[in-house]
């Protein structure tokens, strides 16, 4: 007798190739459902339809088609144990040796604009991970495929083995279908839970009960952070976004810490808006240099020049496609990664001739994770990603000398900066670049000398970001000795009184903004 092979899928690549071979080759009979059923046929292959295997018709508008104990009798069924052929004798049950099964497309669903409820609803499988987990528990005996790009693999196998399969390579195929199935539920709840977040009125903003974090292995890295620690990148979910859908143009892969940085970058340049040309350089997720400017070849060159030393070696993110000019001023120095949203033909041309430079186009820089897990021992910690938009309008003047409008948007070009600088953080900025970058010192006192010193004379009529408040009034007036005209910091210290009267008596601005911008 021939063997059975059951074929149910909502994505059909390579399905007729598979069939073709089963039937052809391999003696199989096919039983299929729906539009498989359909697409075998018209392929001129030979396929029973799951309704009349059965002798039950699709109910419910098809939610109820494989659910059937013939369907799983003959999944779940141990040929070898007399029992269970005993009970498959009796009741017609023959035993399938292969199912190939994949689900409906859900996430493909919800990632389009404007999805319902029930649209997203309807798209949840039901028949699909039932016929997987039934498969996959019953590896010892059954074949499970539900990725396309198993199906040669499975054909090799039975090509080299005479018609069988190791049984390795079932178990590891069982394997794959529980990711499949845990990552597609997952998908789901995450869905579900953000949905109820946005209906509730009270608990908006309150995590759920569970978080869970699944993601298929995209690329093997070298190592970590050192040589010592390895690393894989992981992508989350079926359809590749972010990172997973930059286009790599040139340079070697990325490493661990080139993905980090060029995050890192990206959310810094996802604060200025296309509408104005900017440029960011980093370096060990630091920004060393940031600035708008009336060209994006200007942007770049007044980013760099903030720290060229620092530059050496850097990660670059542009909010506007390459052009040649800037293509040609970033050859003039060694950088590790560019990133923009695009870049036309002259500069692929001129940042070719630099063989190892990794330039990445990412056309969606500014969307990016709503939420950060972070492990500790024994667990992790999730928190919602600092996204939140400043606005001046919302900030208290607190002194007597009042922002005219240019130092308002000083003050703000540097506050979207400075939450961006690891804590304690102080950013020195004047004409909408970066001057002097105090990042991660102990104390704010340190950070403010680091950003100061690095200013230099261009600290004469600059502005000054720190990403918390000012406990006491000494940085102030280490600030007006400097030069500094504006400062901006989130307040909310006991002892606020003391830098704002040291910001009246030397006649600086001085703009609380009520939002902290820790970066631990």
């Amino acid at each position: 007798m021939s063997r059975l092979a059951l074929l149910s899928v909502s994505d059909k690549t390579g399905l007729v190739d598979l069939a073709k071979a089963l039937v052809e080759k391999f003696d199989f009979e096919i039983v299929s459902s729906g539009g498989t059923a359909k697409a075998i046929a018209e392929a001129g292959l030979p396929v029973t339809k799951v309704s009349d295997y059965t002798g039950s018709p699709e109910i419910l508008g098809g939610r109820v088609k494989t659910l059937h104990p013939r369907i799983h009798g003959g999944i779940l069924g141990r040929p070898a144990l007399p029992s269970d052929a005993a009970d498959m004798a009796a009741n017609h049950i023959r035993a399938f040796d292969l199912v190939v099964v994949n689900l409906y497309p859900f996430e493909q669903t919800i990632a389009k604009p404007d999805v319902t409820l029930p649209e997203a609803i309807e798209q949840i499988d039901i028949g699909g991970p039932t016929l997987i987990r039934a498969a996959a528990k019953n590896h010892a005996f059954v074949t499970v495929l539900c990725h396309p790009e198993q199906y040669p693999l499975y054909l090799e196998q039975m090509q080299e083995q005479g018609g069988e399969v190791a049984p390795g390579f079932r178990q590891d195929c069982a394997r794959q279908a529980f990711w499949h199935t845990a990552t597609y539920d997952q998908a789901i709840a995450t869905y579900l839970s953000a949905a109820d977040a946005e209906a509730a009125t009270d608990d908006a903003t309150e995590l759920p009960q569970r978080w869970t974090l699944t993601g298929t292995q995209r690329q093997q890295l070298r190592y970590g952070e050192n040589p010592h620690q390895p690393a894989t990148w992981y992508q989350t979910g079926n359809i590749p976004s972010g990172w997973a859908a930059a286009e790599l143009v040139q340079g070697k892969p990325l490493s661990y810490n080139n993905l980090v940085d060029l995050e890192a970058a990206r959310r810094i340049i996802a604060e200025f808006p296309p509408h104005v040309p900017a440029a960011a350089v980093l370096k060990h997720t630091n920004p060393c240099g940031a600035a708008q400017g009336p060209s994006l070849a200007e942007a770049y060159q007044r980013a760099f020049n903030a720290d060229s030393v620092s530059a050496f070696g850097g990660i670059v993110a542009l909010n506007r496609p390459l052009d040649g000019e800037t293509a040609t001023a970033m050859t003039q120095t060694f950088l590790e990664c560019i990133v923009a949203p695009g870049c036309d033909d002259e500069a692929r041309d001129i940042l070719a001739k630099k063989g190892n430079l990794r330039v990445l186009l990412l056309a969606d820089l500014l969307s990016g994770p709503t939420h950060a897990p972070r492990a500790i021992a024994g667990g992790f910690l999730v928190q919602a990603t600092d996204n939140i938009e400043d606005d001046p309008s919302t900030w208290v003047i607190v002194t007597d000398t009042k922002p005219d409008a240019d130092t308002l948007e000083e003050l703000l070009f540097a506050w979207r900066l400075v939450k961006h600088v690891k804590s304690n953080a102080i950013l020195v900025t004047n004409n909408r670049t970066t001057l002097g970058v105090g990042a991660g010192q102990m104390n704010r006192v340190g950070a403010a000398k680091i950003a100061l010193d690095q200013a230099g004379a261009q600290a004469q009529g600059a502005v000054l970001a720190s990403d918390g408040f000012f406990p006491f009034g000494d940085s102030v007036r280490t600030a007006a000795a400097a030069g500094i005209r504006a400062i901006v910091q989130p307040g909310g210290s006991k002892r606020d009184a003391d830098s704002i009267k040291a910001a009246n008596e030397l006649g600086l601005v001085m703009a609380i903004t009520g939002i902290r911008h820790f970066l631990h």
